[in-house]
């Protein structure tokens, strides 16, 4: 049924009565636009991660081991294994994050053990001279010369590493006493490629220097700042 407007009847038509038609046709069409949106974006993840998958997005994967040891006489022998994954945002530059499995194996110094009974520590506690710790870093890499050939390249991995034990680490004249572990690894290497026809698999062959901070316990330290030194072997591709 058709109702008949006249001049009467426009002139009784409520302002607030058009502004609650006008913001009901706007929420329809946001509505409507927003679904649209959203299903364009839902058709469109497939085609974002398949790229990334495929390595077209320039993904880039590490599998590395090596071997480093403390300098000093808190000396301690780290035989490690990590991976690194994330992306090359230019010939020249990485940038990715990892995880690694790094097994300790402490020395003891000839005066260890001198300050046993030492007040305001319990030396009672488990302790062990083997343990394995998992570092969780971010991994930045700056390569100097193409990507065609042999080159040279500058890694920088920084984060923390967490014993995975609730025992004490025996090393030097005292303890390891904490958990968790600030960690800088720096390296300097060369990049080798495996082939001409695939750039991007490489062998890279590092120095590199290791950094741990962690609480220590003796009769007169509560400190320690591990160095180490040490060499790795890596494949990327």
């Amino acid at each position: 049924m058709e109702i008949p407007l006249n001049a009467n009847s426009m002139n009784k038509i409520s302002p607030r009565y058009v502004a609650g038609v006008i913001v009901m046709a706007f929420a329809t069409l946001f509505t409507v636009n927003s679904s649209a949106q959203l299903y364009e974006i839902a058709n469109r993840i497939p085609s974002l991660i398949s790229p990334a998958l495929s390595g077209s997005l320039n993904y880039k994967g590490f599998l590395e081991a090596g071997y480093s040891k403390t300098l000093g006489n808190r000396s301690a022998d780290f035989f490690e294994i990590s991976t690194s994954q994330g992306f090359r945002y230019s010939s020249w530059f990485y940038m990715g994050v990892g995880m690694g499995a790094d097994i300790l194996f402490s020395h003891k110094n000839d005066t260890w053990g001198n300050w046993h009974g030492e007040p305001g520590f319990d030396t009672n506690h488990s302790s062990t001279t083997t343990a394995v710790m998992l570092p969780l870093f971010t991994d930045f890499r700056v390569n100097i010369g193409g990507d065609t050939g042999s080159s040279f390249f500058i890694d920088l991995k920084v984060g923390c590493s967490f014993l995975l034990s609730d025992k004490y680490i025996s090393i030097g004249d005292g303890y390891l006493t904490n958990q968790e572990y600030f960690y800088l690894r720096p390296s300097i290497g060369i990049r080798i490629p495996t082939s001409s026809t695939h750039p991007k698999q490489a062998i890279d062959i590092a120095l590199n220097y290791k950094l741990l901070t962690s609480n220590y316990w003796n009769s007169w330290s509560r400190r320690v700042t591990l160095n180490g030194l040490g060499a790795s072997v890596a494949f990327e591709w």
